[in-house]
């Protein structure tokens, strides 16, 4: 897609890679260009645990779940390998809250209980329920209730309200 306007270029970083220029909303939906949006998550930053779950629940407080997965993908991109699958379920759980605002229901709640497996099973493979002070059997609780609650009712989720406490 190109821009509007004289620069008809695709939006690319500095190594190439295709990255929307364009303004988002609080939800990651993209804006028209020139728009106001919301400040983006940076790619790429490496944060320590607790500072990636700190992050990611003051964005989720705020009602931007999709840049709070922003940052779980950071982690899981960026972490050890035996956590990976930790981060990259609490990311999809971060886009399943996503979806389940946008209105999509069918996606948001597959979102949500595949995230939700995903951490389950770490967590029983690892047998750690709070790592990093996530208590994640509560965030498992608290998907799958909203995955059976936005499967049945279909209309968007306030994203604010329907933030999970991570933990501690």
């Amino acid at each position: 897609m190109t821009n509007s306007g004289d620069d008809e270029r695709r939006d690319r970083d500095a190594a190439g890679r295709a990255r929307s220029a364009r303004p988002r909303d609080g939800l990651g939906r993209p804006l028209p260009y020139g728009a106001q949006g919301v400040p983006r998550q940076p790619e790429g930053v490496v944060r320590a645990p607790r500072e990636t779950v700190a992050e990611a629940q003051a964005l989720l407080d705020a009602g931007r779940p999709f840049h709070a997965h922003e940052v779980f993908e950071d982690a899981w991109k960026s972490g050890p390998e035996d956590e990976r699958a930790l981060w990259r379920g609490l990311a999809q759980l971060a886009v399943g809250l996503t979806h389940a605002a946008r209105g999509n229901a069918v996606g948001g709640a597959r979102l949500l209980r595949r995230g939700a497996d995903a951490v389950e099973e770490w967590e029983r493979g690892r047998g750690e329920d709070r790592p990093y002070g996530v208590d994640l059997a509560g965030v498992v609780r608290w998907a799958r209730e909203l995955a059976g609650r936005v499967a049945a009712g279909g209309e968007p989720v306030d994203a604010v309200v329907e933030a999970p406490r991570l933990g501690t």
